[in-house]
């Protein structure tokens, strides 16, 4: 019988292990954002607790990074150069899966928690995001046009990093904000809670955050999308109408 206590201890270490882990207990403030006319961006609160084994908190608590991450979507990113005067577009690349929103917390900035490798992995930090650029184009310009990509989201307020967004009460107790801006893509967008430790990551749990668009926003892209070409004729005949009517209005003033 005693030979088969080594065989016994190795088929029961997971689960011995697995009980052994902490683990998330995450929430957020709002699982359901409504863009509306009057939508300006909305404050997003991620919480929760960090449940330890035997609840008792270790003497050197672990790190919190929290990442809000919206739908992929594929981009198409033009290069602008100046040619004989005129600013044109001289080159292009596509990304086939780049996130539209994209923004990570930790409660202490991520080359101090994890190294490369585990970063690349999980995708944390905005150095690490897998873009998946198109296929054909030479490394040097992937890489200008990745870092053109996150400069612009970074303006647009759609890729932010926050080193010390995270605040963590007792070393069981987490928070963080992220802010959402108005001009975010409607969808299903997940926010990702890692417990890390030592360079580990330790614990993930996710929740899932929908937003759309709500009153006459959503009855003008359900319009948009059954009735495309109608749609598009509508747009380009108030266009004109607008157009005409300022005309007019100037010439009576003159």
């Amino acid at each position: 019988m005693r030979r088969f206590a080594p065989i016994a201890l190795a088929v029961a270490a997971p689960f011995l292990l697995g009980q052994a882990a902490p683990k998330l207990v995450p929430d957020v403030s709002n699982r359901a954002v409504e863009i509306r006319y009057s939508f300006t961006g909305a404050d997003l609160l991620l919480f929760g607790a960090i449940l330890y084994p035997g609840g008792r908190t270790p003497n050197r608590p672990a790190d919190v990074a929290v990442v809000l991450r919206g739908p992929v979507q594929p981009i198409v990113l033009r290069e602008k150069q100046k040619i004989a005067g005129i600013w044109m577009n001289a080159d292009s690349n596509r990304f086939r899966s780049a996130p539209s929103f994209y923004s990570v917390a930790s409660s202490r900035p991520l080359p101090d928690l994890i190294d490369e490798r585990t970063a690349a992995v999980y995708e944390l930090g905005l150095e690490n995001l897998q873009l998946s650029p198109g296929g054909g184009a030479q490394p040097d310009k992937a890489r200008r046009f990745e870092a053109g990509l996150l400069d612009l989201k970074r303006r647009a307020g759609l890729y932010s990093e926050n080193p010390s967004g995270v605040e963590i009460s007792e070393g069981v107790l987490y928070r963080a904000r992220i802010f959402i801006p108005s001009q975010v893509p409607v969808g299903t967008y997940t926010a990702e809670t890692f417990l890390i430790d030592r360079g580990k990551v330790l614990a993930v749990a996710t929740k899932e955050i929908e937003v759309s668009q709500a009153g006459v926003e959503r009855s003008i892209g359900i319009a948009a999308r059954r009735y495309s070409l109608l749609y598009g004729l509508a747009a380009v005949l108030l266009s004109l109408g607008l157009g005409w009517g300022a005309a007019a209005l100037f010439r009576r003033r003159l």
